[in-house]
């Protein structure tokens, strides 16, 4: 077991697919623009209003060494959602499916603490488990650890898969969106060679449209003034993704697939998978190849016309695939409990 973790470890550092993510955090350059505080200040505003109508609030909470920021929103009575964003990706990422399920679910989505956004120690490890292992330490200080059901996207995925084969027990169901993984079928070049994720940086202004051409289908519209924000800040927040990236290119030859395959065949619950057939990054095909890992996976969801990133592309299709698989989930009994003899 010390050597699976040990090599699951490895894997989580190695995972090139996570970096490539949303409107609001592509792979960067060097620093070279700080944003205004007026831009800076617009985007913010942006931002909170996304939340407000997905009808989520704004909250932090300190753990430890880290402390987490994270919003909130539905009912604390009804059954909890935990929604996970890439490893450069953050909350916001999923505000627009979020407002699709705060009416019915208790919805939590909290920046990670890879996020340069999240107060952390300089030393904290970045790794796949060490990360499910912070998670775990803020699901129950927010008492969410019960019947949790968990969603990610990309990197946020293996994540996701990482916390429903530790706490089996209590993990109600799982949702995996394009999610970042160690695939056969792997065909793009991002998949295959990570040093080619060096051509999705951005070093100078004007870059951000080529990059969203290659993670999305049809970018979401927003204004020029907001673009522009988004464009600074990102290239401003460079250097730590910069050395991910060079991290990963140098450990990419130490997994291999039988090491994700082993993590994926030891969750229990049961797993909704939905891929963009468009999808530049993760070719859609590994779908399938991911549903035959999982004990109780249901056929995978694709969507025609929508890129890498189906919670900004297309939330509503993903919201009408996810809501049913959530309710239908809600009552089935976790095939674990059901082996267990009572001690009397």
């Amino acid at each position: 077991m010390d050597q699976l973790l040990q090599r699951l470890s490895v894997f989580g550092k190695t995972l090139c697919l996570g970096l490539v993510l949303s409107i609001s955090t592509p792979l960067l350059a060097i620093p070279s623009i700080i944003p205004t505080n007026n831009s800076f200040s617009a985007l913010q505003n942006f931002l909170e209003l996304e939340r407000q109508n997905a009808g989520l609030k704004s909250k932090a909470l300190t753990i430890g060494n880290v402390t987490w920021k994270y919003s909130e929103g539905g009912s604390s009575q009804k059954p909890s959602v935990l929604l996970i964003h890439g490893l450069a990706g953050n909350r916001d990422n999923w505000n627009k499916v979020a407002q699709y399920l705060t009416p019915y679910y208790h919805v939590i989505i909290p920046d990670l603490p890879t996020n340069e956004d999240i107060q952390i120690p300089k030393k904290l490890d970045m790794s796949v488990p060490s990360v499910s292992s912070e998670l775990r330490q803020f699901v129950e200080a927010i008492h969410i650890e019960n019947n949790l059901n968990i969603a990610g996207h990309s990197l946020g995925g293996s994540i996701a898969t990482y916390y429903a084969s530790q706490y089996p027990f209590d993990t109600q169901s799982l949702f995996l969106l394009s999610s970042a993984g160690i695939y056969k079928e792997a065909k793009t070049s991002y998949a295959l060679n990570p040093s080619t994720l060096k051509n999705l940086v951005i070093t100078k202004p004007g870059d951000l449209d080529h990059v969203l051409s290659k993670l999305m289908q049809s970018p979401p519209r927003v204004s020029a003034d907001i673009k522009s924000a988004q464009e600074k800040l990102l290239i401003s927040q460079a250097l730590q993704t910069t050395q991910l990236i060079d991290q990963i290119i140098k450990l990419n030859q130490i997994y291999t697939p039988e090491t994700f395959a082993r993590l994926t065949r030891s969750v229990e619950a049961p797993t909704l998978i939905l891929w963009g057939k468009q999808d530049q990054i993760i070719n859609y095909e590994v779908a399938n190849e991911l549903q035959h890992l999982f004990k109780r996976a249901e056929t995978p969801i694709i969507l025609n016309n929508v890129g890498h990133m189906p919670i900004l592309e297309a939330e509503n299709l993903v919201a009408q695939s996810y809501l049913p698989f959530l309710s239908k989930t809600q009552n089935l009994k976790n095939p674990l409990a059901d082996k267990l003899i009572p001690l009397n």
